[in-house]
């Protein structure tokens, strides 16, 4: 787990619902995975109109007319990947040195920095091979605008950002065809420099809560983050949360469900079978990487879990 707690609860964000307990490929609730924070195409978003094409954050901060602020988007690209039969043909599942192995989809972080210009999303197609497994990924087009103006109050600008998919997509496929077209798990981080400072959307001063109910934000909600006292971070995520959250010292690693229990999902997990267990680690290696440390866990450690949420 990264040591910056910014960095730590977006990375939470990033794969809340990636893949859920019981973490395996034949889970009925692993068969329609990344559902939060999505950005379609708009061919399909305009026949489907709760999978948007566009995110929007708006949000007041305490500065000059001219502050510039430092925007990172972040997201999931979706990545096919391919088990290869001894032949060189696709194949469901292999097992090589008894390990098995499945054909999935996996996902493939993208990260880009933008500020008040509009920022292109350039992503090219891609595929990679290692021995007999393929990873296969699609182009994404899109853009990240933002814009600052005053909000009508001396000292105080409004900022909003928008993240938008341009890419072209046949009307009439699939939305798990869509979903590779998609941005997923979108969500934006916020820094202002030194000497400005966000307005919690959450908690607003009350001179200020007009203002506040003024913005209009789609697809995600924003919240300041960082330590306590302070207010030059926001991240607005595709899941609500509260100002500051963090994640629980006590929590064992990332699980993908940090509003779970972790201890019931660590007893949930050492509960399964062999078999099942097997599945786990095939299906996807954050899911094996979930398995590994929780059968390192000691005693001490379980107990330390009782009752406490990964996010708190």
């Amino acid at each position: 787990m990264t040591a910056d707690p910014v960095r730590a609860i977006a990375d939470a964000v990033l794969y809340e619902g990636y893949i859920l307990w019981p973490y395996r490929r034949s889970a009925l609730k692993n068969q329609r995975r990344f559902t939060f924070g999505g950005v379609y195409p708009p061919a399909h978003a305009s026949r489907h109109p709760d999978d948007p094409d566009t995110m929007r954050a708006e949000v007041l901060v305490r500065g000059p007319a001219d502050v510039e602020i430092e925007i990172t988007v972040r997201f999931l690209q979706i990545a096919q990947r391919t088990v290869l039969g001894p032949d060189g043909s696709p194949v469901d599942e292999r097992i090589v040195d008894g390990e098995r192995f499945v054909s999935w989809e996996e996902a493939i972080e993208r990260e880009i920095s933008a500020r008040s210009a509009p920022t292109p999303i350039r992503i090219s197609a891609g595929e990679v091979q290692e021995g007999f497994l393929t990873r296969r990924w699609g182009r994404l087009d899109g853009v990240i605008a933002a814009r600052v103006r005053p909000a009508g109050r001396d000292g105080i600008q409004r900022l909003a950002i928008t993240v938008r998919n341009l890419t072209p997509f046949a009307p009439g496929h699939s939305r798990d065809d869509a979903l590779r077209s998609s941005f997923c798990s979108t969500h934006m981080l916020m820094r202002a420099p030194s000497g400005a400072e966000f307005v919690s959307p959450t908690d607003p001063p009350p001179d200020l809560a007009e203002e506040v109910a003024a913005c209009r934000n789609a697809g995600c909600w924003p919240v300041l983050v960082g330590e306590p006292d302070q207010a030059d971070t926001m991240l607005a995520s595709p899941i609500i949360l509260e100002d500051h959250p963090a994640i629980a010292p006590e929590s064992p690693g990332d699980m993908f469900d940090g509003g779970e229990i972790d201890q019931l999902l660590v007893l949930n997990i050492l509960a399964l079978t062999d078999e099942e267990q097997a599945e786990m680690a095939a299906s996807d290696r954050r899911a094996a990487e979930i398995l590994a440390r929780v059968k390192r866990l000691t005693p001490e450690q379980l107990m330390a879990l009782h009752g406490r949420t990964a996010l708190r």
